[in-house]
Parts: C-alpha cells; structure tokens; sequence
C-alpha cells in the first residue's frame, strides 16, 4: 500500500466504517502531521475512543499493525513540516501541566518497545559481523545525528582502534579516498535525511565498501545504498526527534560486538587502562 495513498484511501474508505471508526479516520485526515506522530493511546486520546478500537480500526484498513500505518502516514507528511511547525505542533500534543511531562517519557519508551519488537536479527547479526571484520570504520553522521555518531565512534574505537566519525562533506570524500571492499560505512540519518549523508554513501557504495544504514524505517532513502538496514523508531510530535531508541539501539550492537573477540577486546582495554592510569585520566576519590 502505497504512502501518498493513506489519506484517499481512509477518506474513501469512511463510508463502510463505524461511528467510532468514522471518528478515528476523521481526526488523521484533518490532522494528519500531528496522527503520524501520535501513539495508539494517543491517537485513541484525540479522537475520543478506547485503544482497542484504534487496533480494530487499523486492522480494518488492512494494515499488518499500527506501526505500519503510522509509518506510512510519517514518511508522506514529514517532509512537510519544518522545525517551527513541529514545534506549534508538539505544544498541541503534549499538555502543559505536569502530565505532559511524563507524557514525553512515555512516548520514548514507546520508541524502544517498537524499535525492540520490530528488529530484524539476522540484519543485526550480519551488521555486527560486518564490523568485526572489517579493515576500517567509518561512521558517517551529520546535523543532530552527530550525536549518535559520536557515541558510537568513540566506543568502537576504544574496541578497535580503527573507527572515524565524518560529518563534514566537504572533508568526506578525501578522508574516505582509501576506502575499500574491505572496509564498512555506518550511516546514520533520521528524517528530515541530510542530502550530504546519501552522498557519501552512494560514494562508499561506488567503492564497493560494506554499508550499514542506522535509520528509522525502509523508506528512508539510504536504505537503497545499504548492505544491511538497522531501524529505529525516533516519532516524537516535537520540534526534534527522539534519539533514545537510536541509542538504545546503538548500545546494544556495541554490547553485542563486545562480547565477541573477547581475549583481543579485553587485552586493547587492559592497555588502555594503564595508559589512563598513568596520564590520571580518570577522577578519584581521595581518602
């Protein structure tokens, strides 16, 4: 089911629904920025009706999940949206008292729960065997996405002493000239994607190097470069997307490659100990 469809199609649809069907379909197709952003709890809030029927609703459309028809509703309307018109929306979403607070809370664990039930494992897998093996690492990253780029990097080169972040495409193509079939690219890029994060990518992809897409869904447009696709859910109704589902997921294909290679892994950490022994690296309590 094609995205640029959802709305004709919940539009067309509304005759053969129920009334509290009617109500659900209603809201999205009045506000469908705000409907891709929202949670079944959320979603079932606006339009006045319990979760169950959003369920219902959902499987009446003939969508595996509501995931699926949310994605579908986010990738045809997010491109849409800038900052300032996220943020006027998030300010409708989330209540001002205090509610709203554990609201955003809530909404983050929803990304995690996703991000955990909806991941392919035998692309987790073959994502971490790709950088056990390789050669090289770099991790391309840009604009917010940085900061899951950064996190990353440092990690894998503690582990292995052979990552790089590069987040400028000015400097990209001659820091990445020595890529080979042997090394592996992570990119990492969030809706709205940046033009120069596709470029380096096709750019690696032309040098025949292992492509690992860290993204949020098989719409985003790095997946055609990709060797394997990672998702994470990042759907927020604010100004930024949320990160902590990225994280999470980035923390835990550190942890895994962690525990393979152990005797290597666990001798480059012993030395590296040492070194920060002996600069004082390390704050200590003082008795």
């Amino acid at each position: 089911m094609h995205q640029v469809n959802v709305l004709n199609m919940i539009a067309d649809k509304m005759p053969e629904m129920s009334k509290s069907h009617k109500k659900i379909a209603a809201y999205i197709v009045k506000n469908p920025h705000s409907a891709a952003f929202l949670t079944v709890g959320k979603l079932a809030k606006q339009a006045a009706v319990s979760e169950a029927t959003v369920v219902r609703f959902v499987t009446f459309l003939g969508y595996s999940g509501y995931n699926e028809l949310q994605q579908y509703l986010y990738d045809s309307v997010e491109k849409q949206l800038n900052t300032v018109e996220r943020l006027q929306m998030s300010r409708a979403v989330y209540s001002e008292a205090e509610k709203g607070i554990y609201e955003i809370f809530e909404d983050d664990i929803t990304n995690i729960r996703s991000t955990m039930e909806n991941l392919n494992l035998d692309e987790f897998h073959e994502a971490a065997n790709y950088i056990l093996e390789a050669e090289n690492i770099y991790i391309v990253a840009n604009r917010s996405a940085v900061s899951l780029g950064v996190f990353l990097q440092y990690y894998l080169d503690i582990i292995f002493g052979n990552s790089q972040l590069v987040s400028s495409s000015e400097s990209a193509f001659e820091r990445m000239y020595p890529l080979t079939k042997k090394d592996v690219v992570i990119a990492i890029s969030f809706a709205r994607y940046t033009k120069s994060t596709i470029e380096i990518v096709s750019h690696a992809q032309d040098k025949e190097a292992k492509i690992i897409a860290i993204t949020d869904s098989l719409l985003s447009p790095i997946t055609q470069y990709a060797t394997v696709s990672l998702h994470a859910s990042s759907k927020m109704p604010s100004f930024m997307d949320s990160f902590v589902a990225p994280l999470s997921l980035i923390n835990t294909l550190i942890t895994h490659i962690g525990k393979h290679k152990s005797e290597d892994i666990d001798a480059r950490l012993e030395d590296l100990e040492v070194l920060w022994d002996q600069y004082d690296v390390f704050y200590q309590k003082k008795n």
